[in-house]
């Protein structure tokens, strides 16, 4: 790392404080969620000094524990999963203010003994009242969970302390059950006190795109319809279906990615400059950009789509079975791993501009990354050389598997004559900065312990992007079968999205 990134780098851990003394509750605290992310980021916070001294996390599950035997269960998980080395000193002062107990998220007796477990804890930890509740549970138990919560004064904030309620993904499967779902919380909850957690957006890459766009007067001034060609957002895994067939064969790669990840995606690179950096200017503005986007009927939302489900094939020279012979999912199964849409956002800024978003699994690598496609400089002064075409100008922001900004132009190839070819600049976070393994779960949590919603979305936003979504829902739903494609796994996926953007006289990029 160069003398400039150490200097932000030092800056950046000079400025983080501790954050607020609170109580840790996690509903679901026998699940894979608490075992292979929360506990590992509750480790990596403590391990960079940014958990309070007056600290407690306390587990609800069904499973019948002991604290011991659940403090011993969490010590072994984290070992496995844990992103980097374990410091045994800093493992057993986290441990040491774990306690749990079991019980049923909607068993009244539940919240007594919580309350109970709670006071114990706050006055042996001092932590002041505040309580963070997550969630880690299926969505059906948001919204009963969080009632039972307020109906029984555990989440009722007072004498200053604060409570605050980490939700998980999905938000709802369709328009009508999101708003139903903001409904029941919000008639209980106030909107400050409510987190939608996307963890995609704990990653440093999705949080550098505020500071590549609005820091930097070299790319603002072009971020618009006029300098730029179309926008392709990529979320792609090489993972199957594995043994999450039951969900997935319920939701679907539409329900499951697209509503959060890539909208959250596609919020950040379009939505207009916020007035100022703070979570309700910047969770305005998304929203006001997912409010523009075309709500598309039934019969465009099926022209400007792809639905496509992996067969038979081979991932990394090992053989894989199609999504239809995957444990738990139906025989005749007509649910789309493998989404591609065409999106239009009619404002001033992109009126004109196409973005393409696709997502799948069982495809070829596993590629995250948001490309820029700038339009094309005039060709007539290359017409009287041996140039025949000019390479495309993409800046891409690669989030996984590697964090980093590229920006690809044409340069001279060194020589007597005029040749041209398409060069890259690349910036990686590694080479820059000393940034710690995570699990992208860090930046969430804490920011929620401090109460900074910035990264978190609200209930107009959720909805917003429902809407969006909704005619595809509709239109595949009415279509049945007819329309869903096949591509093997291992593969780039179907040749219909290829289509999706060669009609246009666009490609994609290759995935990996």
């Amino acid at each position: 790392m160069n003398e400039a990134g150490a200097a932000v780098a030092a800056g950046a851990g000079r400025s983080a404080r501790s954050a607020d003394p609170c109580s840790f509750v996690i509903f679901g605290a026998s699940g894979d969620l608490t075992r292979r992310l929360l506990i590992p980021a509750l480790y990596n916070l403590a391990a960079d000094g940014l958990l309070p001294d007056s600290f407690c996390v306390l587990g609800v599950a069904r499973t019948p524990r002991t604290h011991e035997g659940f403090r011993a269960y969490l010590e072994k998980e984290l070992r496995e999963f844990a992103k980097r080395k374990v410091d045994d000193a800093v493992a057993a002062k986290l441990f040491a203010c774990v306690s749990y107990f079991q019980g049923e998220g909607d068993d009244p007796k539940t919240y007594e003994t919580l309350r109970q477990e709670l006071e114990r804890v706050e006055q042996a930890r001092g932590t002041k009242g505040n309580r963070l509740f997550y969630l880690a549970t299926p969505p059906s138990a948001f919204a009963p969970i969080s009632i039972r919560l307020a109906q029984s004064g555990l989440a009722r904030e007072s004498n200053g302390a604060w409570r605050r309620i980490i939700i998980e993904k999905p938000f709802g499967t369709d328009l009508a059950s999101a708003r139903a779902l903001n409904r029941q919380l919000l008639d209980v909850l106030d909107e400050h006190q409510l987190y939608r957690i996307d963890h995609y957006l704990g990653k440093e890459t999705v949080q550098n795109i505020m500071a590549l766009r609005f820091a930097n007067g070299l790319f603002e001034p072009i971020w618009n319809r006029d300098h730029i060609d179309h926008v392709q957002i990529t979320v792609t895994e090489a993972l199957t279906v594995e043994s999450r067939g039951k969900f997935y064969d319920a939701t679907g790669a539409l329900r499951d990615m697209v509503p959060n990840h890539l909208f959250q995606l596609l919020s950040l690179v379009a939505m207009e400059p916020p007035v100022r950096f703070e979570a309700s200017a910047v969770r305005g503005e998304k929203a006001d950009l997912l409010d523009a986007t075309q709500v598309q009927s039934e019969a465009d939302a099926l022209r400007n789509s792809v639905r496509a489900q992996y067969a038979d094939g081979s991932i990394a020279n090992k053989p894989v079975e199609g999504y239809r012979k995957s444990k738990d999912v139906r025989p005749d199964s007509t649910t789309e791993t493998y989404v591609a849409l065409k999106l239009m956002i009619d404002n001033w800024r992109w009126a004109g501009v196409p973005f393409y978003l696709r997502t799948g699994k069982a495809l070829h690598a596993q590629d995250t990354e948001v490309a820029i496609k700038f339009k094309q400089a005039p060709f007539a002064m290359f017409r009287e050389t041996p140039i025949d075409r000019l390479a495309q100008n993409f800046l891409v922001l690669g989030i996984q598997p590697d964090e980093c900004i590229s920006l690809q132009f044409n340069a001279k190839i060194p020589g007597p004559t005029i040749a041209l070819s398409g060069v890259d600049m690349t910036f990686k976070y590694e080479d820059y900065f000393q940034v710690a393994p995570s699990t992208g779960y860090e930046t969430l949590i804490y920011d929620c312990m401090i109460g900074d919603a910035i990264l978190f979305q609200r209930a107009d936003g959720i909805e917003a992007g429902w809407r969006v979504v909704q005619p595809f829902i509709d239109a595949w739903r009415h279509a049945g079968a007819q329309g869903l494609v096949i591509y093997p796994a291992g593969s780039e996926g179907p040749k219909e999205a290829d289509e999706l953007l060669a009609r246009d006289g666009r490609r994609w990029r290759p995935i990996g």
